[in-house]
């Protein structure tokens, strides 16, 4: 048990991540509850229109698809942990000024539409800074630990938040959370100074990107690399379709289900608990993973999300949310870190910022697509919309890849039944994966 702990939360031996997480965890629950309240809030104050939701919600992410390449570039070119100071303290002023708003009752729904859009700027930039910068604070046998404790501590907040926001917005209102999602936005700011420059794993000279580099650079270096753009393209597509749950499951809570505020808070909570096991079921990765990994778990998740979209009950929506909220994570976890231990130092912060370009950046059209198919053709169609798109993305991308790979698949049923693939490596060897283990062997 020593062992296993070890291996799962070893990264939080290393002061600088330590403080990192925490930081992160802090500010994200309140995050998280501000983004309940806010559904809640944008709902009352567009009469329970879908659309308004997704105007929304496409105003947070619009910005990311605009600057988020640009937010890469200055990871590569400054001091990370000095523009994380910097975002997050213009992060708090923002969250403070809505809090007010709300507290007072003089919020009206233009309001919470500027204060998205500028949440959207901040959070651009901050992005691929902040998943860039994991790989300063912890040495790169412990980096993909570090970055499944980051998704796990993403989740965690997932958890808290949505069941924190569900009971106070029933018992003392919305003013209250969002002055706490204020007050809880410094986490990261304290945290970052607190760190210790000296104990962070810097580049080398050679691996820092120049003053002169470019975006154009990172597309040009991740346009040649297949084993990149594949995930890329999986993530874009279900990002597109398959990640818009804060539209679906507050159209469904008060449409479908006709559930209240802590009722919509179990749904949230329910998809996050399975996120969270997703997370740390990849957190014993120590080498980059497989893409078959990456490949079923988004065949997993769009499979389940189709089924959440057809449940026939509350109960059993909740039930279905959580493997789906599992592979939800576990496949957006292995895409990341297939792409982060597969990118060179200096071209990292660009080619992360192109992974959250197309994980988030796809949003507002995904927001505002779902949010008029449900509208159009009924509230539960957003959500199997979502999970058939990811399948189908899931089984379009494994055939390339087969395809590319000069793979051949086997169907084995003796001894246990499962599926053997076969397929050539440069070095002449022939790669062997099992699945749904997914363990390879090379020979």
């Amino acid at each position: 048990m020593r062992s296993r702990l070890s291996n799962t939360f070893g990264s939080l031996r290393v002061r600088n991540y330590r403080l990192f997480a925490t930081g992160q965890l802090v500010k994200l629950t309140g995050v998280w509850m501000q983004f309940t309240a806010q559904d809640w809030l944008v709902l009352q104050l567009s009469h329970q229109r879908a659309t308004a939701l997704g105007t929304v919600t496409a105003l947070q992410f619009l910005p990311v698809l605009l600057l988020t390449l640009y937010g890469g570039k200055l990871a590569d070119r400054f001091d990370k942990r000095k523009l994380l100071i910097a975002v997050n303290a213009l992060f708090a002023v923002v969250a403070g000024v809505l809090g007010i708003l709300v507290a007072t009752g003089a919020v009206e729904l233009w309001h919470v539409f500027v204060v998205a859009a500028v949440s959207g700027v901040i959070n651009a930039i901050e992005g691929p800074v902040r998943q860039s910068f994991v790989s300063e604070l912890v040495n790169r046998e412990l980096l993909p630990n570090a970055l499944a404790l980051s998704a796990a501590t993403f989740n965690s907040a997932r958890i808290i938040g949505p069941a924190v926001a569900g009971v106070a917005i029933g018992w003392i209102g919305m003013g209250p959370v969002f002055l706490a999602n204020a007050v809880m936005c410094v986490g990261p700011l304290i945290s970052s100074i607190r760190m210790r420059p000296a104990e962070l794993y810097r580049r080398e000279p050679g691996q820092v990107a120049s003053r002169d580099a470019r975006i154009v650079d990172g597309l040009r270096y991740t346009r040649q690399r297949p084993d990149l753009v594949i995930p890329l393209l999986l993530v874009m597509i279900v990002g597109l379709f398959g990640f818009n749950f804060p539209v679906t499951l507050a159209v469904t809570a008060t449409t479908v289900f006709h559930a209240g505020p802590q009722s919509f808070g179990l749904l949230s909570t329910a998809l996050a608990v399975g996120a969270l096991g997703g997370a740390l079921a990849g957190s014993g990765r120590r080498a980059r993973p497989s893409i078959y990994i990456v490949l079923v778990a988004a065949l997993m998740f769009g499979s389940l999300e189709t089924l959440v979209g057809f449940a026939p009950t509350y109960l059993s929506a909740v039930v279905l949310l959580i493997p789906t909220g599992f592979f939800m994570i576990y496949f957006a976890q292995a895409a990341n870190q297939r792409i982060q231990l597969g990118t060179d130092p200096e071209y990292r912060g660009r080619v992360v910022a192109l992974y959250m370009l197309v994980f988030l950046g796809t949003t507002p059209f995904g927001a505002m697509i779902i949010g008029w198919a449900a509208e159009q053709y009924g509230p539960r169609s957003g959500m199997w919309i979502g999970g058939l798109a990811s399948l189908a993305a899931g089984l379009v991308m494994s055939v390339v890849h087969l395809r590319r790979a000069d793979a051949e698949i086997g169907l084995h049923l003796h001894p246990r039944p499962h599926v053997h693939v076969r397929e050539p490596a440069p070095d002449g060897r022939v790669l062997d994966f099992r699945l749904p283990a997914i363990r390879p062997a090379a020979r």
